[in-house]
């Protein structure tokens, strides 16, 4: 028997390799650009991919512009970006991204005129929306990560569920094979009987014509017993055939009645085993379902 432990950690195992959500850190801070330092805010984004993000973060900077951003080792600068949510005018960013294990550091500096940096001193409203602006640009690719985490295991659940469907069918067809083979059974068997009994009949009216068959002289009369003898043995022929027929077909649904009933054991094992699959994945999902809810209300 296994311990309690022991059985906790494999209800646990499931869930060993989910991450739940990480806070999103927005500070100010400065950037060293070439000789120079700017002003700067940074942001912490956990989990996501260094070179998605790099490329999301490129594109935001150039939409709505046709300026192109210059990278220079890790560094990224773009003259005259139009960022609507940060200032009507066109601004320059000086930008970088850090790879630090586990999270990146998006760490960016605005400049708004030239040697006119967004920082405490040019106002708490223009740092508030700066900082948002990165706060909402981290978020966005949290929540990417996060759905397509989340999505993955939805789909993995729905995997399960429609092979539980597909097992309850198959189940279903077992059950209907074996109704449709027995009632198949009792009526090839009635066949049989009434097959039987007319081999009874004919066989003895065979034995009374042929009796009657020697003792006739005239050959007409001859020709028309010999001609109902025939006929009796192709009645009889035909009840053999029936009855082979009936034997056959009765062979052919035992076996199928026998291979169900080896078959529904089984898949009702396989039943409970991904029913059992099923509630564990549907925590995982939900776990994933709430890590994206949570980052979504950041």
């Amino acid at each position: 028997m296994k311990s309690i432990s022991t059985l906790l950690v494999l209800a646990l195992v499931p869930f060993l390799g989910i991450k739940a959500q990480k806070p999103l850190f927005v500070f100010e801070d400065s950037l060293q650009f070439g000789n120079s330092r700017f002003p700067a805010i940074s942001v912490t984004i956990p989990e996501v991919d260094y070179n998605k993000t790099l490329k999301a973060w490129i594109k935001d900077l150039e939409t709505g512009t046709r300026s192109k951003v210059i990278t220079e080792n890790r560094d990224m600068s773009i003259f005259g970006a139009r960022i609507k949510n940060l200032s009507p005018n066109p601004v320059n960013v000086f930008s970088r991204l850090m790879n630090l294990d586990t999270i990146l550091q998006l760490t960016v500096s605005y400049e708004l005129k030239k040697d006119q940096y967004i920082e405490v001193s040019t106002g708490e409203a223009e740092l508030n929306r700066a900082k948002n602006y990165l706060k909402d640009f981290a978020k966005n690719q949290y929540i990417d990560l996060a759905k397509s985490q989340a999505d993955a295991e939805e789909r993995k659940l729905r995997d399960l569920q429609r092979e539980l469907s597909s097992l309850e069918t198959q189940n279903t067809r077992f059950n209907r094979s074996i109704q449709t083979n027995n009632n198949l059974i009792a009526r090839e068997k009635e066949n049989i009987i009434i097959q039987n009994n007319e081999l009874n009949s004919v066989s003895v009216a065979m034995t009374e014509h042929n009796n009657e068959l020697i003792n006739i002289e005239a050959e007409a009369a001859q020709k028309e017993k010999m001609d109902l003898v025939k006929e009796l043995e192709n009645r009889k022929k035909k009840a053999l055939k029936s009855i082979e027929s009936s034997e056959k077909k009765i062979n052919k649904a035992t076996n199928a009645i026998n291979k169900a009933t080896r078959e529904m054991p089984r898949n009702e094992r396989i039943q409970n085993s991904i029913k059992d699959q099923i509630a564990q994945q549907e925590a995982v999902y939900q776990k994933f379902a709430d890590k994206l809810k949570t980052i979504r209300s950041y």
